[in-house]
């Protein structure tokens, strides 16, 4: 390998902290923006389709819990084999790093067939069980059953796109998901009010979309052009990769996939008190998303530069990337939460034009939000025991917000506050799970950094 081609992931170790992060960041944030155009346009046009709008907008909105389990597998790979691919490299050891990504993209085949064989055979009553009505089931079984044709595109774009991160190459990475979102912005109304296919028309554009991102990704990892290159050798399954991937990348999983555990218990709740709150939950969770997957596009940017540093045994470079990334995180993410809360009715509005639906979310929205403003904190901390490898951490506050706490909440609070206990149970997660996760990093980190300089991996 020249030096020529080794200088993006070398500038992990040596360029200035707070330029870097920016740079590798900054691409990644605007990915996860577009990336998220993906469901949001889908709800966009479909809450806007004549008559059936607010029916198909449930209808869809039901769905996401089931497409966020299936999509959160695809994090065990980025999340848990990327992290130990950038420490490999500041190790200097390529030949680990690629068999980190070679096992990785078997992997996320193995995950394509498993999950969508079984998302495919339970379709229906998931639904049914997860929010859906008589009135809503038909739009939603429409949508997923395309929708997961392409689910092979979805784990091999977002599996391995932060691997383009770990070679310094966060540009490349971002246009992987320029490409398939700007497409899908296109061909969204075409295929909805053109060809007049309502929401199958919406699924079928998003499939096309995802397997050019795909194939964007692909293209790359095989090409010349890649620092860490997918080959055919480093393909075969080593059992103790997998797990060390495994064992890391099951925080991720569990962040993500917890995610459909939020859609699968509220929309239950939900179900009881009318189709209309299920419509406003699918809403808040869009405005919720615009917050989340900022910062999940940054911490795609600032782990790299941690892991690589952790390898290297470089401290100061760890504690300093730490200090800029968390007060970028949460600055950014308690200013948007609170100008949501404030202004409720015009996030609303960006979906639907039913007044019924707007004041519902207009009243809403400030029990959902509330304990969002501080989960910026959260994402950095939890980000950073991953980039660590601190895997057992990670995993614990990641079962913390969305199963210890908010399922519970979920379930207990309607009892004393009616349907707005239902949101308020996000709000209560949310926060708790923040301050017991600071607490927990002011703890630990110092002892991890006081032991990397003599064995990163322990």
């Amino acid at each position: 390998m020249t030096a020529n081609a080794n200088r993006y992931e070398e500038r992990l170790g040596t360029d200035r902290i707070l330029p870097l992060v920016l740079k590798m960041a900054l691409p990644a944030v605007t990915a996860q923006i577009v990336n998220l155009l993906y469901n949001i346009v889908d709800r966009i046009y479909i809450g806007h389709i004549p008559g059936i709008g607010t029916d198909a907008l449930a209808g869809v909105g039901v769905t996401n819990a089931l497409i966020i389990l299936v999509s959160a597998f695809s994090a065990i790979v980025s999340g848990g084999g990327a992290p130990f691919a950038a420490i490999a490299l500041g190790q200097g050891n390529r030949e680990k790093a690629e068999t980190i990504l070679g096992n990785g993209f078997i992997l996320l085949l193995i995950f394509t067939v498993l999950t969508s064989a079984v998302a495919y055979i339970f379709m229906e009553p998931i639904l049914l069980y997860t929010g859906a009505s008589e009135n809503t089931i038909g739009y939603a079984t429409d949508y997923l059953s395309i929708y997961l044709i392409g689910t092979v595109f979805v784990q091999i774009s977002v599996g391995l796109n932060t691997f383009i991160n770990t070679q310094g190459r966060p540009s490349i990475a971002m246009l992987s998901t320029l490409i398939g979102a700007g497409l899908n912005i296109v061909l969204d109304p075409i295929f909805i009010f053109i060809f007049d296919m309502g929401v199958k028309g919406a699924a079928i554009a998003t499939v096309i979309s995802q397997a050019c991102s795909a194939a964007w990704v692909l293209g790359f990892l095989f090409s010349k052009k890649a620092t860490l290159r997918l080959e055919a050798r480093y393909m075969k399954l080593d059992w103790k990769v997998i797990s060390a991937m495994v064992g890391l990348g099951i925080s991720p999983f569990i962040m993500a996939s917890t995610e459909s555990l939020v859609g699968f218990v509220l929309n239950t709740n939900l179900k009881h008190f009318g189709d209309l709150y299920v419509s406003a939950l699918a809403v808040m969770q869009s405005a919720m998303q615009f917050g989340s997957a900022p910062l999940t596009g940054f911490a795609q940017g600032f782990i790299p530069i941690v892991s690589y540093n952790y390898g290297c045994c470089n401290v100061s470079r760890v504690r300093e990337c730490f200090k800029v990334s968390v007060t970028i995180m949460f600055t950014f993410n308690a200013v948007l939460m609170l100008l949501m809360i404030i202004f409720p009715e015009t996030v609303a509005r960006i979906f639907t034009g039913d007044g019924r639906l707007v004041d519902c979310v207009g009243e809403m929205m400030p029990w959902f939000l509330t304990g969002m403003t501080v989960f910026g904190l959260q994402r950095a901390c939890q980000n950073t025991f991953i980039a660590l490898g601190q895997a057992k951490i990670s995993l614990f506050i990641a079962l913390l917000r969305k199963v210890i706490l908010l399922v519970p909440l979920a379930f207990i609070l309607p009892r004393f506050m009616g349907v707005k206990g239902v949101f308020a149970a996000e709000s209560m997660a949310d926060m708790t799970a923040a301050i017991c996760c600071i607490t927990i990093f002011l703890l630990t980190f110092p002892k991890i950094l006081s032991r990397i300089s003599t064995d990163p991996r322990t």
